[in-house]
């Protein structure tokens, strides 16, 4: 472990507890498996790292799809199940359908980890440490992460669908689904952050390129700059609709704050990024992140904490996958 993550376990020791202790009587640990698998970080770190080296996306990829799987019943690896005669997972819901990415990286790791560690390591537990892997291979932060997370025996497209926030939405209904899962509106602000990195496709904001409300004008809101240079990306046809475009087209491969001083500068990909700017209390907190790397990088490492232990499940709850793909 090299010196940046030693000081924040250091720091924060107590911070795993502190939040889960209601919820799952601290069955969670930093060192659940020090004994059992006491070389998972390094096989996830190398894992990620192998996959970066081959798709500069993936570090964006990962943390939607922990992001997607959080948000969804809570964190339990349900993201990765694929379809059965039972039901239907949410794979295929509409804001996982030809974008939800890095399934084969997670298949990669857990291989490795079973090779290592056979029938010991929950996919979601890989999973959330993948995540934190490839935010701070992308020069974002760290944060600590309690193990001891245990996979769902299940999977629902219609929770997807329902639970997850939409780009498509105003900002009080996507304030209102992260304050269900026990987050705020800091927690929306700053999570919208990971926008500094990825990709979005087309038809996620083509309308503020051409049609924006039914006017048949652009987002008056957006930067001229940026509309002809999307335009050109996203030509107004049916056949660019999956054309990707960088949600933070000025250091795309970095983690860092440059999302929020492109909200300063109406410069958000998305319509849901921009609407930050129009909420007193969103664009305050844009304002400073904007200013203050630091900040937000703390910030982002403490709602990042928040989110990975949102619903999950412990003790003889759900399971431990030997495919991540399948119940066991």
């Amino acid at each position: 472990m090299n010196m940046k993550s030693h000081m924040f376990l250091k720091t924060y020791p107590l911070l795993c507890f502190l939040f889960l202790s209601s919820f799952v009587y601290g069955q969670l640990d930093y060192k659940y498996y020090d004994t059992t698998c006491p070389n998972l970080t390094k096989i996830v770190r190398n894992g990620v790292w192998s996959a970066i080296s081959n798709d500069t996306r993936m570090p964006a990829s990962l943390l939607r799809l922990h992001f997607h799987d959080c948000f969804v019943n809570g964190c339990d690896g349900s993201i990765l199940l694929d379809d059965t005669s039972t039901f239907t997972g949410e794979k295929n819901a509409f804001p996982n359908r030809n974008s939800a990415r890095g399934y084969e990286v997670i298949d990669a790791i857990k291989a490795n980890v079973e090779k290592a560690c056979p029938s010991t390591v929950s996919c979601t537990d890989i999973l959330t440490l993948a995540a934190r892997e490839a935010i701070y291979l992308t020069r974002g932060p760290f944060w600590p992460v309690c193990l001891g997370r245990r996979d769902s025996l299940t999977a629902s497209q219609s929770a997807a669908n329902d639970q997850l926030p939409s780009p498509f939405e105003p900002l009080v209904n996507i304030t209102a689904k992260f304050v269900s899962k026990g987050l705020d509106v800091k927690d929306v602000v700053v999570l919208s952050g990971a926008h500094t990195i990825g990709f979005a496709q087309c038809f996620t904001f083509k309308r503020r390129l051409f049609d924006f409300d039914g006017s048949a004008n652009p987002d008056p809101t957006l930067d001229q700059s940026l509309l002809g240079s999307l335009r050109s990306v996203c030509p107004n046809q049916s056949d660019s609709d999956s054309n990707l475009a960088p949600l933070d087209a000025v250091t795309m491969n970095r983690f860092d704050n440059v999302y929020f001083k492109n909200l300063m500068n109406n410069s958000g990909l998305l319509e849901s990024d921009q609407a930050l700017m129009n909420d007193n209390t969103t664009a305050a907190l844009v304002s400073n992140y904007s200013r203050n790397p630091s900040l937000f990088s703390k910030e982002f490492a403490a709602s990042m904490v928040k989110l990975i232990n949102i619903g999950v499940l412990t003790g003889q709850n759900g399971e431990i996958r030997k495919n991540c793909r399948v119940v066991n």
